[in-house]
């Protein structure tokens, strides 16, 4: 596999592709660390330069998985987490974006990723009862103080990028983007261009789905949470499969898999689009990886962006849906 080329998330550089390391620890099931730890390490053997973590994910195993994979391999790695879920995985779910609460949780992350710094901080949702301007200000501060490089916002919607970015220059919005969910082509991403803030698509394989791997929910073990979400029920799941069957025609048609090609799509959304898409094999990550040659041409836009049309059931549940564009 060839060196895998750079892309900006603003001021920050980083490789075309990042690893998004959630399901090793979070919603997919029972882990196995050592083989996620393998799978970061092959990542960086590989060129992949960015891994995305969250305090929320494990209730903060996540963080110490990445950090046991990356010691002694700092300098080749950008490290991104996110705060916000303050309940870890409790009921129900609060979010804080307090100044208060922005600092202790970066301390935290610190302690269990094991580094000095972070290189990309998240908020991980937007707070509706703080200002944006407060826990950013937060934020900034840690940004002086040496313990985190780059700031981020997740699922904000464009009115809170813009009074975000007034007070500390913006890296890099992390939302979910593919071809079944597209919300963010209306205001998310013309703002993020405006203002110069990259973007970071997570699930960019729609949880999976668009690989053609998942017929029904009973694919899913006990304990993933796709078993609960709309577009994996009865009804949406028809459907929903008619789409992966055009996505495995065309894909059949240039010699690549359903999941190369709707990674590539993500991938064609422009040079300022690193997305993470999350895996914890090997092989998994090598073809994921491989997407990044893939060409497309406009038809194959086309038939792409008419399959896209076709997704039935919203991406979360009701009460999920209210912590994003927030």
């Amino acid at each position: 596999m060839t060196r895998i080329p750079t892309r900006q998330l603003g001021d920050l550089v980083v490789s075309a592709q990042g690893l998004g390391c959630m399901g090793m620890s979070h919603g997919y099931g029972a882990s196995d660390d050592d083989q996620s730890v393998a799978t970061v390490r092959r990542a960086l053997d590989l060129g992949v330069t960015m891994l995305d973590t969250a305090d929320f994910y494990g209730s903060g195993h996540n963080e110490e998985l990445v950090g046991r994979a990356i010691a002694g391999r700092r300098d080749e790695v950008v490290v991104a987490t996110k705060f916000g879920f303050a309940n870890r995985l409790g009921e129900p779910t609060v979010i804080r974006g307090d100044a208060f609460h922005v600092r202790r949780a970066c301390e935290d992350s610190l302690r269990r990723l094991g580094v000095e710094h972070i290189d990309l901080y998240y908020l991980h949702r937007v707070d509706p009862a703080v200002p944006i301007e407060e826990t950013v200000s937060a934020m900034s501060e840690l940004v002086r103080l040496g313990k985190v490089r780059h700031l981020g916002l997740s699922e904000a919607s464009a009115a809170t990028i813009r009074r975000a970015h007034a007070v500390h220059p913006i890296s890099a919005l992390q939302s979910e983007w593919s071809l079944w969910t597209r919300d963010v082509e209306a205001e998310v991403v013309p703002v993020c261009r405006e203002l110069g803030i990259g973007l970071v698509p997570f699930s960019p394989l729609g949880r999976g789905f668009l690989t053609g791997r998942y017929r029904s929910a009973d694919s899913f073990a006990l304990g993933d949470v796709r078993r609960s979400q709309p577009r994996f029920a009865e009804g949406n799941l028809a459907r929903n499969l008619a789409v992966v069957g055009v996505l495995e025609e065309l894909a059949a048609s240039k010699g690549i898999t359903a999941g190369q090609l709707a990674l590539a799509w993500v991938q064609h959304r422009g040079a300022d689009v690193v997305p993470i898409p999350g895996t914890r094999r090997q092989r998994n990550l090598e073809e994921n990886l491989a997407a990044l040659t893939v060409e497309l041409s406009a038809d194959d836009l086309v038939v792409l962006d008419g399959a896209a049309a076709q997704v039935a059931g919203a991406r979360y549940d009701e009460t999920s849906l209210t912590f994003v564009n927030g």
